[in-house]
């Protein structure tokens, strides 16, 4: 059941499982602006045997409440904020990102490096400059989603949207592109059930949120890392995952074969097995 508490003004949306006292992950959701904890939980809420698992939804995302700023800089600070009240005060915590929560995992990690023991990282980029690489692999996969365009990819999604409604109708055009086993009934459950908040997702691609850009500062990220990231990702293409374990020091990279973006959905057993020996 969906829990609520205030964090930094905002009353934010999640879940949590798992034995008291263990270690607590904190999963960080993909989608600016239409994302919400519900897939993260599904993926890695089997490792509540062993862990604890949060995960929740970013402020203007899912059902948490529409209180601005929609910023990486309030966000991250959102999650230090979630990590002090379920972790305590002095506590580390197992971040795990995908997407746009891989980004924002590795802000916090070089902001709030010194309560993180391990960083998760999925279909995931260090720099804005992911977006260049996700044109160029759409433009040769466009044939795979007819109802979708390089334009609407270039001037909505990674731009910006009139409405909600305009959001949710891309969303599902652009659906087919996420899994290399595409269910069109499944997508459009998916779509119909999301939240989307136009508002939300055109803040997080403002001229001041856009072109974030971590290279230099990984090498900064202590935590023990894991990169993964699905052979076949067309948003975020493997190479970025490839230069984040190359500049974290002592990260691990692991490729998944046959996987998309939603490689933690796709291949979950396979990716939970990994998360696993590498938590151990």
């Amino acid at each position: 059941m969906t829990e609520f508490v205030d964090i930094n003004g905002a009353k934010l949306a999640y879940r949590l499982c798992g034995p008291t006292g263990a270690p607590l992950i904190i999963t960080l959701h993909g989608g600016r602006g239409f994302g919400d904890y519900r897939s993260d939980f599904k993926a890695y809420s089997a490792l509540s045997d062993k862990f604890r698992v949060l995960s929740f939804d970013y402020r203007g995302h899912g059902e948490s409440s529409h209180t601005k700023p929609y910023t990486f800089r309030q966000i991250v600070d959102d999650i230090e904020g979630i990590r002090k009240k379920f972790a305590g005060e002095d506590a580390n915590v197992i971040i795990c990102g995908g997407s746009f929560g891989g980004f924002l995992a590795q802000q916090y990690a070089i902001e709030y490096g010194q309560h993180i023991s391990h960083l998760i990282l999925r279909g995931t980029a260090a720099s804005y400059h992911q977006e260049e690489d996700a044109i160029k692999v759409l433009e040769q996969r466009v044939h795979k989603a007819p109802s979708f365009s390089v334009e609407m990819l270039k001037q909505k999604v990674f731009g910006a949207f009139e409405s909600d409604l305009e959001f949710q109708l891309v969303h599902l055009a652009m659906m087919p592109l996420y899994s290399e086993k595409f269910d069109a009934n499944a997508a459009l459950r998916s779509c119909l059930g999301n939240y989307y908040n136009a508002e939300a997702h055109n803040d997080l691609y403002s001229e001041q949120e856009k072109y974030f850009d971590y290279r230099d500062r990984l090498q900064s990220i202590q935590a023990k890392t894991l990169v993964v990231v699905g052979d076949k990702d067309w948003i975020c293409p493997p190479r970025h995952s490839e230069l984040i374990a190359a500049e974290v020091p002592n990260a691990e990279l692991y490729v998944v074969e046959d996987a998309n973006h939603s490689v933690h959905l796709e291949k979950n057993e396979q990716v939970l097995a990994k998360i696993r020996t590498f938590l151990a």
